[in-house]
């Protein structure tokens, strides 16, 4: 306790940094409630030159009067933005004038699907069903970088905005003296929308570095998210839309290379494939897709982290087939309490090498969308192929989701996942079904969710359920949150993210906000949280109570700190040092406290940071750590990043010490907006790992690939080889 006291001491000096006299922020009426854009049919063809001399953008209609969101939200923006609309049979067409005191943008690189906050730009989101809850939304930089993704859950919380999800559009921008303009087409072939429909529901917002500032079309009070769907306008077509003909994309790919297992003294092993993807509208806003021998190999490699806990860690879906619609299937149930998880289809245990290993996918298919504005249907059905050597069943997989729109932002959805798998003496079945209730109230004060869940399977066991319950408020002053969820034991979800079961879960939390008016302090909270969880048989199992100070600054710099007091019941042994030392044993418990820090510097800066570091008890011990990135941009063609993380565990006699270190040195380049390289180094001391992964990447048409992958993993101590790949993939997007 001694490191939460000395915390607390120092926090309140800290406290009393950069406030003046007016701590609290004044509260004022909402600036301007913006009338319905009205987009313009026309038959006049657009040139997208980013000049904007066709006579049509003279009648299109305008949203204008954009609302400041960061720094304050009592104003209008400082550097305004114009958003124009016209459009065809095939096109949607935008406009986008956005005025800048000089001509300094600030671009991390020139790939596709960059990161809005640290980039100069424009993005649009359209919610063509007006639900409020689902969306997609499409960027453009000053630099004509392109970045497009889906919005789901309403836009509630920062994991609900993706920019994972591919398709066909297209843009081009140039800059000017005092402002840049955009010009962008979207097929309506790309969007999914109700066939006859005449209203949208429209949002905009930008970024603009060099006057430190965001703002959006709407106003967004700055205690929500900028891409909260609870904050639009309305998109008025001058004539009905209608279905955009045929509807059918073919994706397919090319895929070979070679690889070698040096460790295990086999030869090379040549392999190769060929396969297609397709994309059929079935209707404007249901889409059937369909999956051929899918090379579901990763070209992005995941980032390694040091694993500190006594579970499974979570990555996230990355391949194109899952995306679409993926909250459909993916959003039931709450973090690490999830039904269903895609990942899990294609990877299979072998019993021989006792390891995860990849499966073929023969098809797969999946419908999903809207039927109307009330409902959205979902159905998933994929079979992986045996491999009966080492004790891999045919395996098939089929979801099916449906959810229902009630009040005017919260839905109702039910979820079936069936995992079946066939072979002689391997036959077995598990299932799942459950109902969900996604509650948000209009203004988004208010949300949550509350969940049900049960398993069935040919082992059936007692306490085969789960269930949760999240409601959340939150205001310009105020937020809290109170989470709970109860799994039984006997819960059997293998194809989803279920890391523990068997125990009861509280997770309240409270946090009071600032908005001083300071120079340097731009937000100020206090936060209490705690997480306690239980199970029948012993009680308490873990505890978690933290209470946190966050400092956002004016320059967009932040500062996190954290004093945390644990406790925890070992329900099997462990070693926390995760170095394969002494376990300390099943049914010992432990209390420990300490304090911890995060601090991001202003990243529009060439060269920035972020660090983070814990001091304190750790079981039976005592853990150190420091952690964080260092950023150098060489705008707009370089990108060179360094991750590391230590982390020093001592615990006593006769139980490990070690030192953990991991290191990721990381080189983006981007040679056009079509040819991009990136190389990194990946050093893992606590796998006994050394990483180099290399990958070329050429965009020959929008989104058609060709990947030239190249990846080394050695021994840190003398640097043999341990495997050693090179792959090729040439993928080609074609509409018939």
């Amino acid at each position: 306790m001694k490191y939460v006291l000395s915390l607390s001491s120092c926090l309140c000096w800290i406290c009393l940094l950069g406030i003046n006299s007016s701590l609290w922020g004044q509260d004022r009426p909402f600036p301007i409630e913006q009338l319905p854009i009205q987009a313009v049919f026309t038959d006049q063809p657009i040139v997208l030159d980013g000049k904007l001399d066709e006579e049509v953008w003279k009648q299109a209609g305008e949203a204008k009067d954009f609302h400041q969101y960061f720094p304050d939200d009592k104003s209008l923006a400082n550097d305004q933005t114009e958003v124009r609309f016209t459009y065809n049979e095939d096109f949607l067409y935008v406009a986008i004038i956005c005025h800048s005191p000089d001509d300094q943008y600030m671009i991390t690189s020139l790939r596709r699907d960059f990161r809005g906050s640290n980039n100069d730009g424009v993005t649009l989101v359209f919610d063509p069903f007006l639900d409020q809850t689902n969306a997609f939304f499409f960027g453009l930089t000053p630099f004509g970088v392109m970045r497009e993704g889906l919005i789901f859950n309403g836009g509630n919380d920062r994991r609900d905005f993706s920019g994972s999800w591919d398709n066909k559009w297209y843009a081009e921008s140039k800059v000017y003296d005092k402002y840049w303009i955009g010009e962008i087409a979207i097929p309506f072939k790309t969007l999914r929308f109700k066939e006859g429909s005449k209203k949208w529901k429209f949002n905009a917002y930008r970024i603009d570095t060099h006057e430190n500032e965001r703002s959006s079309w709407t106003h967004i009070p700055r205690n929500q998210n900028v891409f909260s769907l609870a904050f639009m306008g309305d998109l008025v077509f001058e004539k009905p839309l209608q279905k955009a003909g045929g509807n059918v994309s073919l994706i397919p790919y090319l895929a070979g290379g070679i690889a070698k297992d040096f460790e295990e003294g086999e030869p090379a092993n040549f392999t190769s494939g060929v396969g297609a993807d397709a994309k059929v509208a079935v209707s404007s806003s249901l889409n059937l897709d369909l999956t051929f021998n899918p090379d579901f190999s990763q070209v992005e490699v995941d980032r390694q982290v040091t694993n500190l806990d006594r579970f499974e860690i979570f990555f996230p879906e990355r391949r194109q087939f899952f995306l679409e619609n993926a909250d459909l299937f993916s959003n039931f149930g709450v973090n690490r309490v999830r039904p269903f998880f895609s990942r899990r289809i294609g990877i299979a245990y072998d019993s021989v090498a006792e390891a995860n290993t990849q499966v073929r996918i023969p098809f797969g298919a999946r419908l999903s969308g809207k039927l109307n504005r009330d409902w959205r249907v979902g159905l998933l059905n994929m079979t992986t192929q045996a491999q009966q050597e080492v004790g891999i069943p045919t395996t098939n997989y089929t979801v099916a989701a449906v959810q229902r729109r009630v009040f005017q932002r919260s839905n109702v959805g039910g979820i079936m996942v069936n995992r079946q798998t066939f072979g002689e003496g391997l036959s077995s079945f598990s299932r799942i079904a459950g109902v969900d209730y996604n509650h948000a109230t209009v203004d988004n004060k208010w949300a949550g969710k509350v969940f049900y869940h049960r398993s069935f399977s040919s082992e059936q066991e007692d306490d085969a359920f789960s269930h949760g319950l999240n409601i959340g408020y939150n205001s310009l002053r105020f937020e809290g949150e109170w989470n709970h969820q109860w799994v039984g034991a006997g819960y059997d979800a293998p194809t989803g993210f279920v890391p523990r079961t068997g125990f009861f879960r509280m997770s309240p939390r409270v946090e009071v906000k600032w908005f001083p008016e300071s120079k340097h302090i731009n937000r100020f909270t206090l936060e209490a949280e705690g997480d306690y969880l239980a199970d029948r048989e012993v009680g308490k199992l873990d505890h978690e109570y933290s209470f946190n100070i966050t400092f956002r600054f004016q320059n967009q710099s932040f500062l996190f700190l954290r004093a945390r007091n644990t406790y925890t019941y070992l329900t099997s042994d462990f070693d926390p040092s995760r170095s394969d030392g002494v376990e300390l044993l099943e049914g010992t418990d432990y209390n420990y406290s300490g304090v911890g820090f995060w601090y991001r510097s202003d990243s529009r800066k060439l060269l920035s940071v972020q660090l983070e570091g814990y001091v304190g008890e750790y079981f039976n011990g005592n853990r150190q750590s420091v952690g964080g990135q260092l950023t150098f941009r060489a705008q707009p063609y370089a990108l060179i990043s360094v991750n590391f993380n230590y982390n020093h565990i001592d615990l006593p006699e006769p139980y490990a010490t070690a030192d953990l270190f991991l290191i990721g040195p990381r080189i983006d380049l981007t040679f056009t907006r079509k040819l991009f390289f990136t190389t990194f180094i990946q050093y893992n001391n606590q796998v006994d790992n050394l990483n180099i992964n290399a990958r070329l990447q050429w965009r020959f048409k929008p989104v058609s690939d060709l990947f030239i992958v190249y990846t080394d993993n050695y021994y840190p101590s003398d640097f043999s080889v341990k495997t050693r790949a090179l792959v090729l993939k040439l993928t080609y997007w074609l509409n018939l």
